[in-house]
């Protein structure tokens, strides 16, 4: 039977046979995580200095924590080549201006004069600016994937554990409520024995479009395999929810639609070329851009909105976003399948599809005693014992002080976990330290090769 929410959690008080499940226990841990701040955050003398090496979204996003908690964080330093992109911020955070740089060789080649640095550059700019940083005494947030190579994710542990500072991976679905509940309520035994996982990414297929085929993501070898780059996250939070070592990988997969023999007659290179399928074409960037008006942060669009249609229409005259997705110069697989064998014997499989009309990660986790299924906006957990449902839904709860941040709130949460790692010195904080977060990277670069080789890769971590 089926229970409403607060029905069914007062329900699941019950003593079943002559074990007593700890639901309470389970509900009172989530609460103290996400309805509270953690009570070993402590009030800050100053707040953390900070410099972000890359201006774009995900720069803008951590650097906002510091402008909504001016008492914790300080930008006082960025480095971005973009003259728009560095001017904006340098309004938003009140930078001075020798403080602001084109590059982050720039910053880099000076003396240190922040707490930390945030690294929010493309995938191959975050190797060398994190070594340095570290090698000049910064504590660094790194937006994942970390690395270009599983080599260098590997050096940057070893640089961390020679200098002792403090790295934390922007993997901020684990700080996400959503993932925090579905993992307390695993390790409460609620569903007993946990036996395997299905976990599932819709890219949605505008946004592979967008990210993967025309956008910075599109060459795998300048950037990352797909599978790092848009997926790190959730090997990650596989891992993080089981709980237990990787053993073994095996992947398929490959880029089936995105290619040249299957543009339509009548395609040109550009969208903007008179195109004869544009207006039925879904991925038609006119469509997507101009018109639908998604995804437009990447141009920098001006102050002024009654110009925000010519410059559109000249940036898809321009650049790769308004060139034809059949025609761009792209590798990234649209579909990979996997597989991991975890300790104990527990199994995961984890599914990327870029042809789905909708995105947000679904999960399904299976135990010997019940299962959970989810969405990442609800889950509906089922009792064998009790034939019971309890049902969650993240927009019933009050799901912490940082809800309205980005990915269920968990990109604040992260940035808060990270500030008093850095302020108290006590990487402890995180949970996604480097040391926490690399077996994910290995996890994702092990893939990548058997999905070229077609064999098994043992996982060494």
């Amino acid at each position: 039977m089926s229970f409403s929410r607060r029905k069914a959690l007062q329900a699941l008080g019950l003593v079943i046979g002559t074990k007593s499940f700890p639901i309470e226990q389970w509900i009172a841990n989530s609460n103290q995580i996400l309805h509270q701040r953690d009570p070993r955050h402590l009030s800050l003398q100053k707040p953390v200095t900070a410099i972000t090496l890359g201006a774009g979204a995900r720069g803008n996003t951590y650097g906002s924590y510091a402008t909504k908690y001016p008492d914790q964080l300080k930008i006082v330093g960025v480095a971005e080549p973009i003259v728009l992109r560095k001017e904006r911020y340098i309004k938003k955070h009140q930078i001075d201006v020798d403080k602001a740089f084109i590059t982050w060789e720039h910053v880099l080649n000076r003396p240190k004069f922040a707490d930390a640095i945030i690294i929010t550059m493309p995938d191959h700019l975050h190797y060398e600016p994190c070594m340095q940083a570290l090698a000049l005494g910064y504590d660094v947030l790194l937006e994942k994937p970390m690395a270009q190579t599983e080599q260098q994710c590997r050096n940057i542990l070893k640089m961390v554990q020679k200098t002792g500072r403090i790295v934390a991976v922007c993997h901020v679905l684990r700080y996400a409520p959503y993932f925090i509940k579905l993992k307390n309520l695993i390790h409460s035994g609620a569903i007993g024995e946990l036996i395997s996982m299905q976990h599932f990414e819709p890219i949605e297929h505008i946004h592979m479009a967008h990210s993967f085929v025309r956008g910075n993501w599109h060459d795998s070898k300048a950037t990352t395999p797909i599978i790092l780059a848009k997926s790190c996250h959730d090997l990650d939070i596989m891992r993080w929810m089981i709980n237990k070592p990787s053993k073994m990988v095996s992947a398929f997969g490959s880029l089936s639609w995105f290619k040249p023999e299957n543009a339509p007659p009548g395609s040109t290179p550009r969208c903007t070329d008179g195109c004869k399928i544009e207006a039925e074409c879904p991925y038609s960037a006119l469509s997507i851009y101009l018109r639908k008006r998604s995804y437009t942060y990447v141009f920098d669009l001006p102050e002024q909105q009654e110009l925000h249609a010519d410059f559109i229409h000249k940036q898809l005259q321009t650049t790769n976003y308004g060139r034809c997705v059949y025609q761009m110069d792209n590798d990234q697989p649209d579909h990979i399948v996997s597989n991991v064998l975890f300790e104990d014997g527990i199994t995961a499989s984890f599914n990327m599809e870029a042809f789905t009309s909708y995105h947000g990660r679904r999960t399904r986790i299976m135990g010997s005693m019940g299962d959970i299924v989810g969405d990442m906006k609800k889950f509906s957990y089922t009792d064998f014992r009790t034939d019971t449902t309890t049902e969650w839904d993240v927009d019933e709860d009050e799901v912490g002080i940082y809800k309205n941040s980005g990915h269920g709130g968990g990109d604040f949460n992260l940035v808060a976990d990270w500030v008093q790692a850095v302020a108290q010195h006590k990487p402890e904080l995180l949970s996604s330290t480097i040391e926490a977060s690399i077996e994910s990277h290995i996890m994702g670069f092990a893939m990548e090769k058997s999905r070229k080789t077609k064999k098994q890769i043992l996982i060494k971590v």
